[in-house]
């Protein structure tokens, strides 16, 4: 076994970036079934000389001079992924390396992130009088929102001051996203042989409940994520043509700003419909963070963007000030035959430093 080196190059890192995920690609790892990844996770950290701690399928770590008295920041990506969509021409689980890319499942969403925050973790860990402690949480369930991911490993983690979470960003940082509220409705009318008149016709009634709702404009706007967005996502009534149904439901897909937490969000909506609503969660809530914290000023001085992002991540669940940033493109995220560029992990890993050595 190899003695951990104080300092690593970025050679040297970026080799160690493509092989991990290199390894993780080729494991499955949907959500609620990552236990293989975190075992490839705990031997990456074993093979350099890092103690790690698990809870569940969550991996975790401290640099060697952590210090309780200390506050501490927060590297956390997630190593599980949504399942193969259809159209993959590829392998989804067969790594390819290609014109500068390494095809694979997760690879974008977050592989990339987790592979360069690992490194950069590694930059850190042995170095002396850090202003903060350096923590390490490779986390599971994110793409599901799950319960047994860094929402139940929080309380186990020492004070942590700032999380920085690992998304594709293109290594801009997102000091803002929307959260998520899902809204189940239902519209009842009064059921009948649709060949008889009926003015209480329950389609007709939910149609022009929705069509308010999706027209209608809450009064706050947020600087950093504009409006907040609702979409219908799914409707059903009726099973006979010559049925009008006592019934319609329908789902909405809300993304909140930071101007509203869920439960307001949920409340002003139900004031201006008249259907019955229910909320499946209020837990995925919008975060911000300022434009004057150190971080992001620091991300500012070497060159970096902000900008408000639409797409939810585990920043909703995590209860301290939080960042999204890391290597890779959302648009990516998801998609048949996924893929990140190599530079982008080389990018992702010197970018984490130079920030992280201005706010350490």
């Amino acid at each position: 076994m190899q003695e951990l080196k104080s300092v690593y190059n970025k050679e040297e890192l970026l080799n160690n970036a493509v092989e991990l995920l290199k390894n993780l690609i080729e494991i499955p790892s949907f959500s609620k079934d990552e236990f293989n990844t975190s075992v490839e996770i705990e031997k990456f950290f074993m093979k350099h000389q890092v103690p790690t701690k698990r809870f569940k399928n969550n991996i975790w770590a401290v640099n060697k001079h952590f210090d309780v008295f200390k506050p501490s920041v927060l590297l956390n990506t997630h190593h599980d992924t949504v399942k193969p969509n259809k159209a993959y021409t590829l392998d989804p689980f067969v790594p390819v390396e290609k014109d500068g890319k390494l095809y694979g499942l997760g690879s974008n969403d977050a592989g990339a992130s987790l592979v360069s925050m690992a490194q950069v973790f590694l930059h850190f860990y042995n170095k002396e009088d850090l202003q903060y402690n350096l923590v390490i949480a490779l986390t599971a369930e994110e793409e599901i929102s799950g319960f047994d991911g860094i929402e139940a490993l929080f309380p186990q983690l020492p004070n942590i001051e700032l999380a920085i979470v690992g998304e594709p960003t293109q290594m801009n940082l997102a000091i803002a996203e929307k959260g998520l509220l899902v809204i189940d409705g239902e519209m009842k009318g009064t059921p009948s042989h649709a060949a008889h008149p009926n003015d209480d016709n329950s389609i007709v009634k939910c149609m022009q409940d929705l069509q308010h709702i999706l027209n209608f404009k809450f009064p706050k706007v947020s600087e950093y994520l504009g409006d907040v967005k609702i979409t219908l996502s799914g409707i059903h009534a009726g099973v006979q043509h010559n049925v009008v149904p006592e019934s319609c439901s329908f789902t909405l897909d809300v993304r909140v700003t930071d101007e509203y937490s869920n439960k307001e969000a949920f409340e002003i909506i139900q004031s201006q419909m008249k259907s019955t609503l229910t909320a499946r969660s209020f837990r995925l809530n919008s975060s911000k963070i300022e434009m004057e914290h150190p971080f992001v000023q620091a991300g500012l001085e070497i060159g970096r963007t902000t900008y408000g992002s639409p797409t939810s991540s585990d920043q909703a669940i995590i209860p301290c000030t939080s960042v999204k940033i890391g290597p890779g493109d959302s648009r990516r995220s998801h998609t048949a035959d996924e893929f990140i560029y190599i530079s982008e992990i080389e990018e992702g890993i010197d970018i984490y430093i130079r920030i992280l050595e201005k706010v350490l």
